[in-house]
């Protein structure tokens, strides 16, 4: 029996494989959004913040999501680059949490994604000031409208302020609901070019 999906993931020795099989599983279960994770970061202060993005990408170089660099994340990740991760599905009664470092994506990598994206996902990039005051959403509209019809020909272009960032984890949990709290919990962290792996009580 499969290991990474007979429920029996504790015996994984290698966290990226067991990833993706939850990952695959929460496609079919999850009604919305099983890529979901809440992010958090910090400000110059200190202070966390969490929020809501999308994963865009899970591979042994770490957590890929993206978004507007003016925006209160994107600038927590620039001034305090680092930050953490939960995944948690409901449906399956399961939790993934990582913390690490972080790097923004390269352009090229930038690029690709934005260009995967619906067109009108991309005019909204560029419509949007992301986190700052909105004086009304017909302003937001209006803004919509304006580079809609500025790029109503050709490819439109990824701005220079939206982009990607990459966690590099440097421990990553896999939590397991069961019966009377007797959760079953596995920790990864990071030990030079491999991982360590320790189960940890509920």
């Amino acid at each position: 029996m499969n290991q990474l999906t007979s429920g029996d993931f504790t015996e994984a020795n290698e966290p990226f494989a067991l990833i993706q099989s939850w990952l695959k599983e929460a496609e079919a279960s999850e009604p919305n959004d099983p890529n979901a994770m809440a992010l958090a970061t910090v400000d110059k202060d200190g202070l966390p913040n969490v929020r809501m993005v999308l994963l865009k990408g899970a591979d042994e170089n770490g957590f890929v999501f993206y978004t507007n660099t003016e925006s209160n994340k994107g600038r927590e990740l620039l001034g305090q680059p680092k930050a953490a991760l939960v995944m948690h599905w409901k449906s399956l009664r399961r939790q993934i949490r990582a913390r690490g470092p972080v790097t923004v994506v390269s352009d090229a990598e930038a690029d690709a994604y934005f260009q995967s994206r619906p067109r009108d996902s991309r005019i909204g990039a560029w419509a949007s000031q992301q986190s700052r005051p909105l004086e009304s959403r017909f302003a937001l509209e209006k803004a919509v409208a304006v580079n809609a019809a500025k790029y109503a020909i050709g490819e439109v272009p990824r701005p220079p302020y939206w982009t990607g960032f990459r966690i590099a984890p440097v421990s990553i949990e896999f939590w397991q609901d069961k019966p009377f709290r007797l959760h079953d919990r596995v920790v990864f962290t990071r030990e030079g070019e491999g991982w360590r792996k320790s189960r940890l009580y509920p």
